[in-house]
């Protein structure tokens, strides 16, 4: 969601901010802002995108050794330039902030009481405040954070100048990612490392309950006990093309194209290994042989690659399997399974609802956790006893694409290895799994050819407020990720259900102007799915059918056909979800929407 870079160096900071909060854009915000400390504390702020901010701070020639800066995605207070980051407490002190303070409300009250007037209707600006009552006690800028956090309830990632101490910065997270870039004679801190890799690779990343005071020469972390301690330092491996758009439209697209090589990274380590579980982490084998059940957690596009994982490992690995939303888990009594592996599924590893889910989770009881991810070193891999890193390579579109598919690689990859161990792979089965894995990026290439006959359907699409998308087994989940995909991007309501449902309701939805997508691959469920079809045509619904070169589909008038090369079999779903990802983008397309950065969304999210 929001963004956060700071530095600290012996040069104009400014570019280096503005830097930071451009290749932070994609995680969604609706306002920017930078403050510098040069002889007092100047901020420039706007609301829309950076370079509306940057054009600004150019016009009033904005410079300075120390600075902070914010993108906004506005929670509490409307998107205003009064509500946008950074907010300055008695001109002494610059703040800006990533989560939610729940005990905002009674500290604006208490502040309020002590003269401390608001000039915004967000909870950060009581963080400002709360810091500077504390620094006009003490005068020391770290020891005040450090006071002000205990008070404060919620998740945050923070980072704080001060006029009268320019040559320190500091900074502290709960629950909210943040880390700190080491330079030469110059330091930073960022909410992601995208934000930073132009200028280093070498990163720390905080713990909850950090809290760090950054000079140009030195780092000094403090835990939550305030004890000193230190945390290593990673060298990243981001790559910065990887950031950059090159010859595409959109991310969005770009991220479409790279799911052939984004598979074949994330497979070919498992088949390498022969499905070795110490691909999971060095104590696998033993939670995996003690493990009698699976709890998937996840939200969003992940919870739906947990559902349709859920197929897989009951049917390859013989192991009951539970999927639940993340949010909704957490809030709920449940009752606790000390052998049940908890599988957490996130793109950014920083997702709140996921990690306070894994936290619970834990809190009952259950020690045996497993992270499947896509960035190296991110919180919820850190709380787990497992981590797979799906090798996607950054996702900058807010609609996620190739991590959800590598997602699903991985998760393929677990119930072949949970089946090895559990003595249910004969070698055929063996044979016939690396032979589907090492035909699907091959696969997955195929259907992205499909791409200009998509394009066209997407045409019908571009002036319809409502679609149906309909699946069967294993690929359902893959029409609910096809419809989550067509509202993300280009705002038409779309929804999924079981195509066995449609009489149960959903039929009564279905007329000349409900699209209706179809994926249908020549399974065993195929003659099901095509009576469904059946019973859409005789009430005048429009089919657009995904379906395999042999599934004898014919088109006719209201039934549109598109045909992947060939029934992949066991990973047919992974190959299914292309042609929906390209219906959404192209739909999008038509319609003029921003498709990497659709409204109101953010690419990861860290609050409530």
């Amino acid at each position: 969601m929001c963004g956060i870079v700071g530095a600290i160096a012996q040069r104009n900071v400014v570019p280096l901010l503005i830097e930071g909060l451009s290749r932070l854009e994609y995680r969604g915000y609706d306002s920017a802002g930078v403050a510098v400390l040069n002889g007092s504390i100047r901020r420039v702020r706007a609301v829309g995108r950076v370079a509306g901010m940057e054009a600004k701070a150019t016009e009033e020639n904005l410079h300075g050794l120390v600075g902070i800066g914010h993108t906004r995605w506005a929670t509490h207070g409307g998107v205003t330039e009064y509500n946008a980051h950074p907010h300055i407490s008695h001109g002494e002190i610059a703040v800006v902030h990533n989560g939610i303070i729940e005990n905002h409300d009674e500290h604006r009250k208490h502040l309020q009481s002590l003269g401390y007037v608001f000039e915004s209707q967000t909870d950060t600006e009581v963080i400002a405040h709360l810091v500077h009552h504390h620094y006009v006690e003490c005068g020391d800028l770290l020891l005040s954070l450090q006071r002000a956090v205990v008070e404060l309830v919620g998740a945050y990632a923070i980072g704080v100048v001060a006029l009268k101490s320019p040559d320190v910065m500091v900074c502290a997270r709960v629950g909210c990612p943040l880390l700190v870039g080491l330079g030469d004679g110059e330091n930073f801190i960022a909410s992601d490392v995208s934000a930073v890799l132009a200028i280093t690779r070498r990163v720390i990343y905080l713990e909850d309950g950090d809290v760090a005071a950054i000079t140009r020469e030195q780092v000094k972390i403090f835990d939550k006990t305030g004890k000193r301690v230190e945390r290593p330092v990673h060298v990243s491996d981001v790559s910065l093309a990887s950031m950059e758009l090159g010859p595409y439209s959109h991310f969005m697209q770009k991220e479409i194209y790279e799911q052939p090589l984004a598979l074949t990274d994330t497979i070919e380590p498992a088949i390498s290994a022969d499905f070795n579980p110490a691909l999971f982490g060095d104590n696998a084998e033993a939670i995996f042989k003690d493990s009698n059940s699976i709890l998937i957690l996840a939200a969003g596009t992940s919870y739906y690659a947990g559902l349709t994982a859920k197929y897989w490992l009951e049917s390859i690995a013989k192991i009951p399997v539970s999927v639940e939303i993340a949010s909704e888990y957490r809030y709920r009594e449940s009752v606790p399974n000390p052998r049940q592996l908890i599988i957490t599924l996130s793109q950014s590893g920083e997702t709140l609802d996921t990690m306070e889910a894994l936290k619970h989770a834990k809190a009952l009881g259950q020690p045996y956790t497993l992270s499947i991810c896509n960035v190296m070193e991110s919180a919820i891999p850190r709380a787990s006893s497992l981590v797979f890193y799906t090798r996607a390579g950054a996702e900058i579109g807010v609609a996620s694409t190739k991590a959800f598919t590598t997602q699903l690689a991985a998760l393929f990859c677990l119930a072949v290895t949970l089946a090895k161990l559990r003595g249910f792979l004969t070698s055929e089965k063996d044979a016939e799994y690396r032979d589907s894995l090492r035909h699907l990026p091959g696969s997955v290439q195929h259907a992205l050819n499909l791409e200009p006959q998509i394009s066209e359907w997407a045409r019908a699409f571009s002036h319809k407020h409502h679609a149906l998308f309909l699946g069967r087994g294993i690929h359902y989940p893959i029409a609910l990720e096809g419809a989550l995909k067509l509202k993300e991007i280009s705002y038409i309501h779309a929804e999924a259900y079981p195509a066995g449902e449609l009489k149960h309701g959903p039929l009564a939805l279905v007329d000349g102007d409900m699209p209706v997508v179809v994926i249908a691959p020549n399974d065993t469920l195929l003659e099901k799915v095509k009576s469904n079809m059946q019973e859409v045509r005789a009430r005048g619904g429009e089919l657009f059918v995904f379906a395999d070169l042999d599934s004898h589909f014919s088109e006719s008038e209201g039934v549109h056909v598109i045909r992947t090369p060939r029934h992949v079999g066991v990973l047919s779903a992974i190959v299914h979800a292309i042609p929906v990802q390209l219906l959404a983008y192209h739909a999008a397309l038509q319609k003029g929407t921003d498709v990497d950065k659709p409204r109101n969304l953010a690419k990861s999210v860290t609050v409530e």
